[in-house]
């Protein structure tokens, strides 16, 4: 039996999905959220306390607008559940000061106007003690960056879209969509069948279950984070110690102030590289993901290598340009797709959720899409 129809179904709750669903809900949709697991839950890319935020957008500066629009949705959004999300501790993109992540925040920075310093590794030391890095790197540091409560800002986007009249079931499984007669879509889970005029798929690491294109283009992949006991915990509070991104020489590297979970917070980029299907990817703990964040803290973060308190796995689903995929399909242009966000695009969540609205409900956006189009990935 088919259930009664929606204006719109979102297909994974996340950071992407439960925003969308708020966007949604508060423009008077019936909107139906579908969720695998948990609301939130710890099987995807959204858990772990935290996600890092920042402006000077070193991937690319066409980035900048998205995430200006990103702060502003973060504002509303903690006004609107009376609970801070967004917590600012300045930013630090770090390296050889002719490295891409050095160089491609100043571009940023000096393309969008944003304010910023330039520092030596030297004045980053002597500023931050909590950073020892070595003399031939720099940063800079962008005083808007910090870290969005990646969890609790799922749980407010998913309350305030219910206030709103939204609906979600989670730990129901979607099996498949099928377009209808009609020009809508219909939706098979484990538990029933919904029909709606629109779906938007976010389904994370499982999106090319449900998306074809993406099929061997959208490549779930294991990423462990790390939160390590400080020798000097004054250093590493969010008012002396910026997030920060790290190119060194083992890889680029990411991290926190100690916040919500005990310990630094520390992570790197594309871990091990271990990538496979998303329901196949080892969850499991080893010596080996320790000891490759080990290595950062010995080296550049000495004051904070002290006992491990936590070790998590989350997921990265990249596509080759490691950009974001959001538009609508070709042949069914009801269903808008949302990720694979290549490890980045939690920070966006906020202003994509608002993205996911416009194209569900009016057909298009004001905001520049033009790097995320499916059909790059087929060229």
């Amino acid at each position: 039996m088919v259930a009664s129809a929606y204006d719109i179904i979102v297909l994974g709750v996340g950071g992407m999905g439960s925003a969308a669903m708020w966007h949604l809900a508060r423009r008077g949709r019936r909107v139906l959220g579908l969720e695998r697991f948990d609301i939130p839950h710890t099987m995807g890319s959204s858990h772990g306390a935290n996600r890092i935020i920042r402006l000077a957008y070193f991937e690319d500066p066409a980035y900048v607008p998205l995430l200006r629009r990103a702060y502003e949705n973060w504002r509303e959004l903690e006004a609107r559940f009376g609970e801070t999300l967004l917590f600012i501790t300045g930013s630090a993109d770090a390296g050889p000061v002719d490295g891409p992540v050095v160089a491609g925040s100043l571009r940023a920075c000096h393309e969008h106007g944003l304010p910023h310093e330039f520092l030596t590794a030297r004045e980053l030391n002597r500023r931050f003690p909590g950073y020892r890095l070595p003399g031939r790197y720099g940063a800079v540091l962008q005083p808007e960056g910090g870290f969005v409560a990646s969890e609790r800002a799922i749980v407010a986007h998913v309350m305030l879209a219910q206030t709103m009249g939204a609906e979600l079931r989670a730990r129901e499984r979607a099996l498949a969509w099928t377009p209808t007669p009609s020009g809508g879509v219909r939706v098979r889970t484990e538990r029933g069948t919904y029909e709606a005029g629109r779906l938007v798929v976010s389904a994370g690491a499982w999106i090319q279950d449900f998306v074809p294109a993406l099929r061997g283009r959208a490549v779930p992949e294991r990423q462990v984070i790390g939160w390590f006991q400080p020798l000097d915990s004054v250093l590493f509070t969010p008012a002396t110690f910026p997030v920060f991104v790290l190119q060194a020489d083992e890889g680029t590297f990411y991290g926190f102030p100690v916040w919500s979970v005990p310990g630094f917070k520390i992570g790197l980029d594309h871990h091990l590289r271990e990538t496979g299907e998303a329901d196949a990817i080892d969850r499991d703990i080893h010596a080996r993901d320790e000891a490759v964040l080990r290595v950062a803290l010995e080296r550049y973060f000495p004051a904070a290598n002290g006992p491990t308190m936590a070790l998590r796995t989350c997921l990265y689903t990249n596509v080759s340009d490691e950009h974001f995929v959001i538009d609508t399909l070709p042949d069914s242009p009801q269903v808008v797709v949302a990720s694979p966000c290549s490890g980045h695009g939690y920070k966006f969540c906020s202003v994509i959720g608002e993205v996911l609205a416009d194209l569900a409900t009016e057909g298009c956006t004001r905001f520049d899409l033009s790097s995320f189009r499916l059909s790059r990935l087929a060229a």
